[in-house]
């Protein structure tokens, strides 16, 4: 329920924002990839419906955040951006550094030493490199994580 509440959360924000391939000034350098994608993690389907790619996207791109999914959490992991450059091929990412939690003191299952950084398996978690391949794909080089391209979800 909760992703479903992020999903819609992120098309309400993200609506009418697809810049054309010339971008409007006050844009940011990454505004062409706002929205959902699915994908990376496995081969992105052939075919695939707007409904069906908005119901369960792998990455959602937004001005502030990077959303992630992953396989052993139902809510997405959440990565706010310090910086992004533009490339030649794409765009670079610098990711806030996400802040220690601390344990215990009121969580109902307190963890126990520290937890990694999520990232997308690249060479920093705080590093994000987007190679953009045609209009709707794009990919993540050299991120273990991120095997296989990623396309954008269908408005309609």
């Amino acid at each position: 329920m909760r992703r479903a509440a992020i999903c819609l959360l992120v098309l309400l924000s993200c609506a009418g924002t697809f810049p054309s391939k010339a971008q409007g000034p006050g844009l940011p350098p990454h505004a062409w990839l706002f929205g959902s994608w699915v994908g990376g993690l496995y081969p992105a389907p052939v075919t695939l419906g707007a409904e069906e790619c908005l119901a369960q996207p792998v990455v959602i791109f937004t001005r502030d955040v990077v959303l992630r999914s992953t396989f052993t959490d139902v809510t997405y992991t959440q990565r706010a951006i310090e910086t992004v450059r533009a490339t030649a091929t794409g765009a670079e990412f610098r990711l806030v550094p996400p802040t220690p939690q601390a344990s215990g003191g009121g969580t109902l299952f307190p963890q126990s030493g520290t937890t990694p950084v999520e990232g997308f398996g690249c060479e920093s978690p705080n590093v994000l490199h987007v190679q953009r391949h045609g209009e709707n794909q794009i990919s993540f080089p050299h991120c273990a994580e991120f095997p296989y391209p990623l396309i954008r979800c269908p408005a309609h």
